[in-house]
């Protein structure tokens, strides 16, 4: 059988959509372990990982049934929903890669403004850091000291700006790594959808 025939395009939409079903998964659990572990403490980053988890495992889901009963509706809605997830992935990701020192200044200080104490907390536990500049009196309490070296005496806008420029490069690359395998999933559901069955009845349309 080609690789363009029935078989294959079955087994490669089943083997895309339960390589989904397990990135699903980790997004839905690992936030769930973070907020029980402290690690994390604001429950609207949380929630809206858990819920891009749960969009993703419904989608992928819809497309391992329509893949395995060749069902017509299930994968229309499926390549529908996932050309759309392409078209927002392929950009976000573009512009995560394209972002310049300016653009990221930009989005620490929106980032720092915009967060809760909570998050705020978190930030400055996690980089060990003291307000978002020297300017900055509205944080909440600094840490103190954190192998042997003073929090109070550092501020988070460089730290944030260090971790923006290297996470903005590693999601823009992931990012663009499956919004491809989103194309692929949605050129081969094509494919797909206008094949028949082998095993069906050859006088049956499809």
């Amino acid at each position: 059988m080609v690789c363009g025939g029935f078989s294959c395009s079955r087994n490669a939409l089943i083997a895309l959509n339960s390589l989904y079903i397990i990135v699903a998964l980790i997004l839905i659990i690992v936030p769930s372990l973070a907020k029980s572990g402290s690690y994390v403490s604001s429950l609207y980053i949380i929630g809206g990982i858990i819920a891009c988890g749960i969009f993703l495992f419904i989608v992928a889901v819809a497309g391992l049934i329509g893949a395995i009963k060749h069902h017509q509706v299930c994968l229309f809605f499926y390549m529908l929903v996932l050309f759309l997830v392409f078209l927002i992935q392929f950009s976000v990701s573009i512009a995560a890669l394209a972002c310049g020192k300016d653009q990221r200044e930009k989005l620490v200080r929106l980032s720092w403004e915009h967060s809760s104490n909570e998050t705020k907390t978190d930030i400055q536990n996690g980089l060990c850091c003291c307000g978002f500049d020297k300017n900055d009196t509205s944080h909440p309490t600094c840490p103190t000291v954190r192998n042997d070296v003073k929090c109070g005496d550092q501020t988070c806008q460089d730290k944030m700006d260090e971790g923006y420029a290297q996470g903005l490069k590693i999601s823009g690359a992931v990012g663009l790594f499956f919004s491809l395998t989103e194309f692929v999933g949605v050129f081969v559901t094509y494919r797909y959808r206008n094949l028949k069955d082998p095993r069906a009845n050859p006088n049956a349309f499809l």
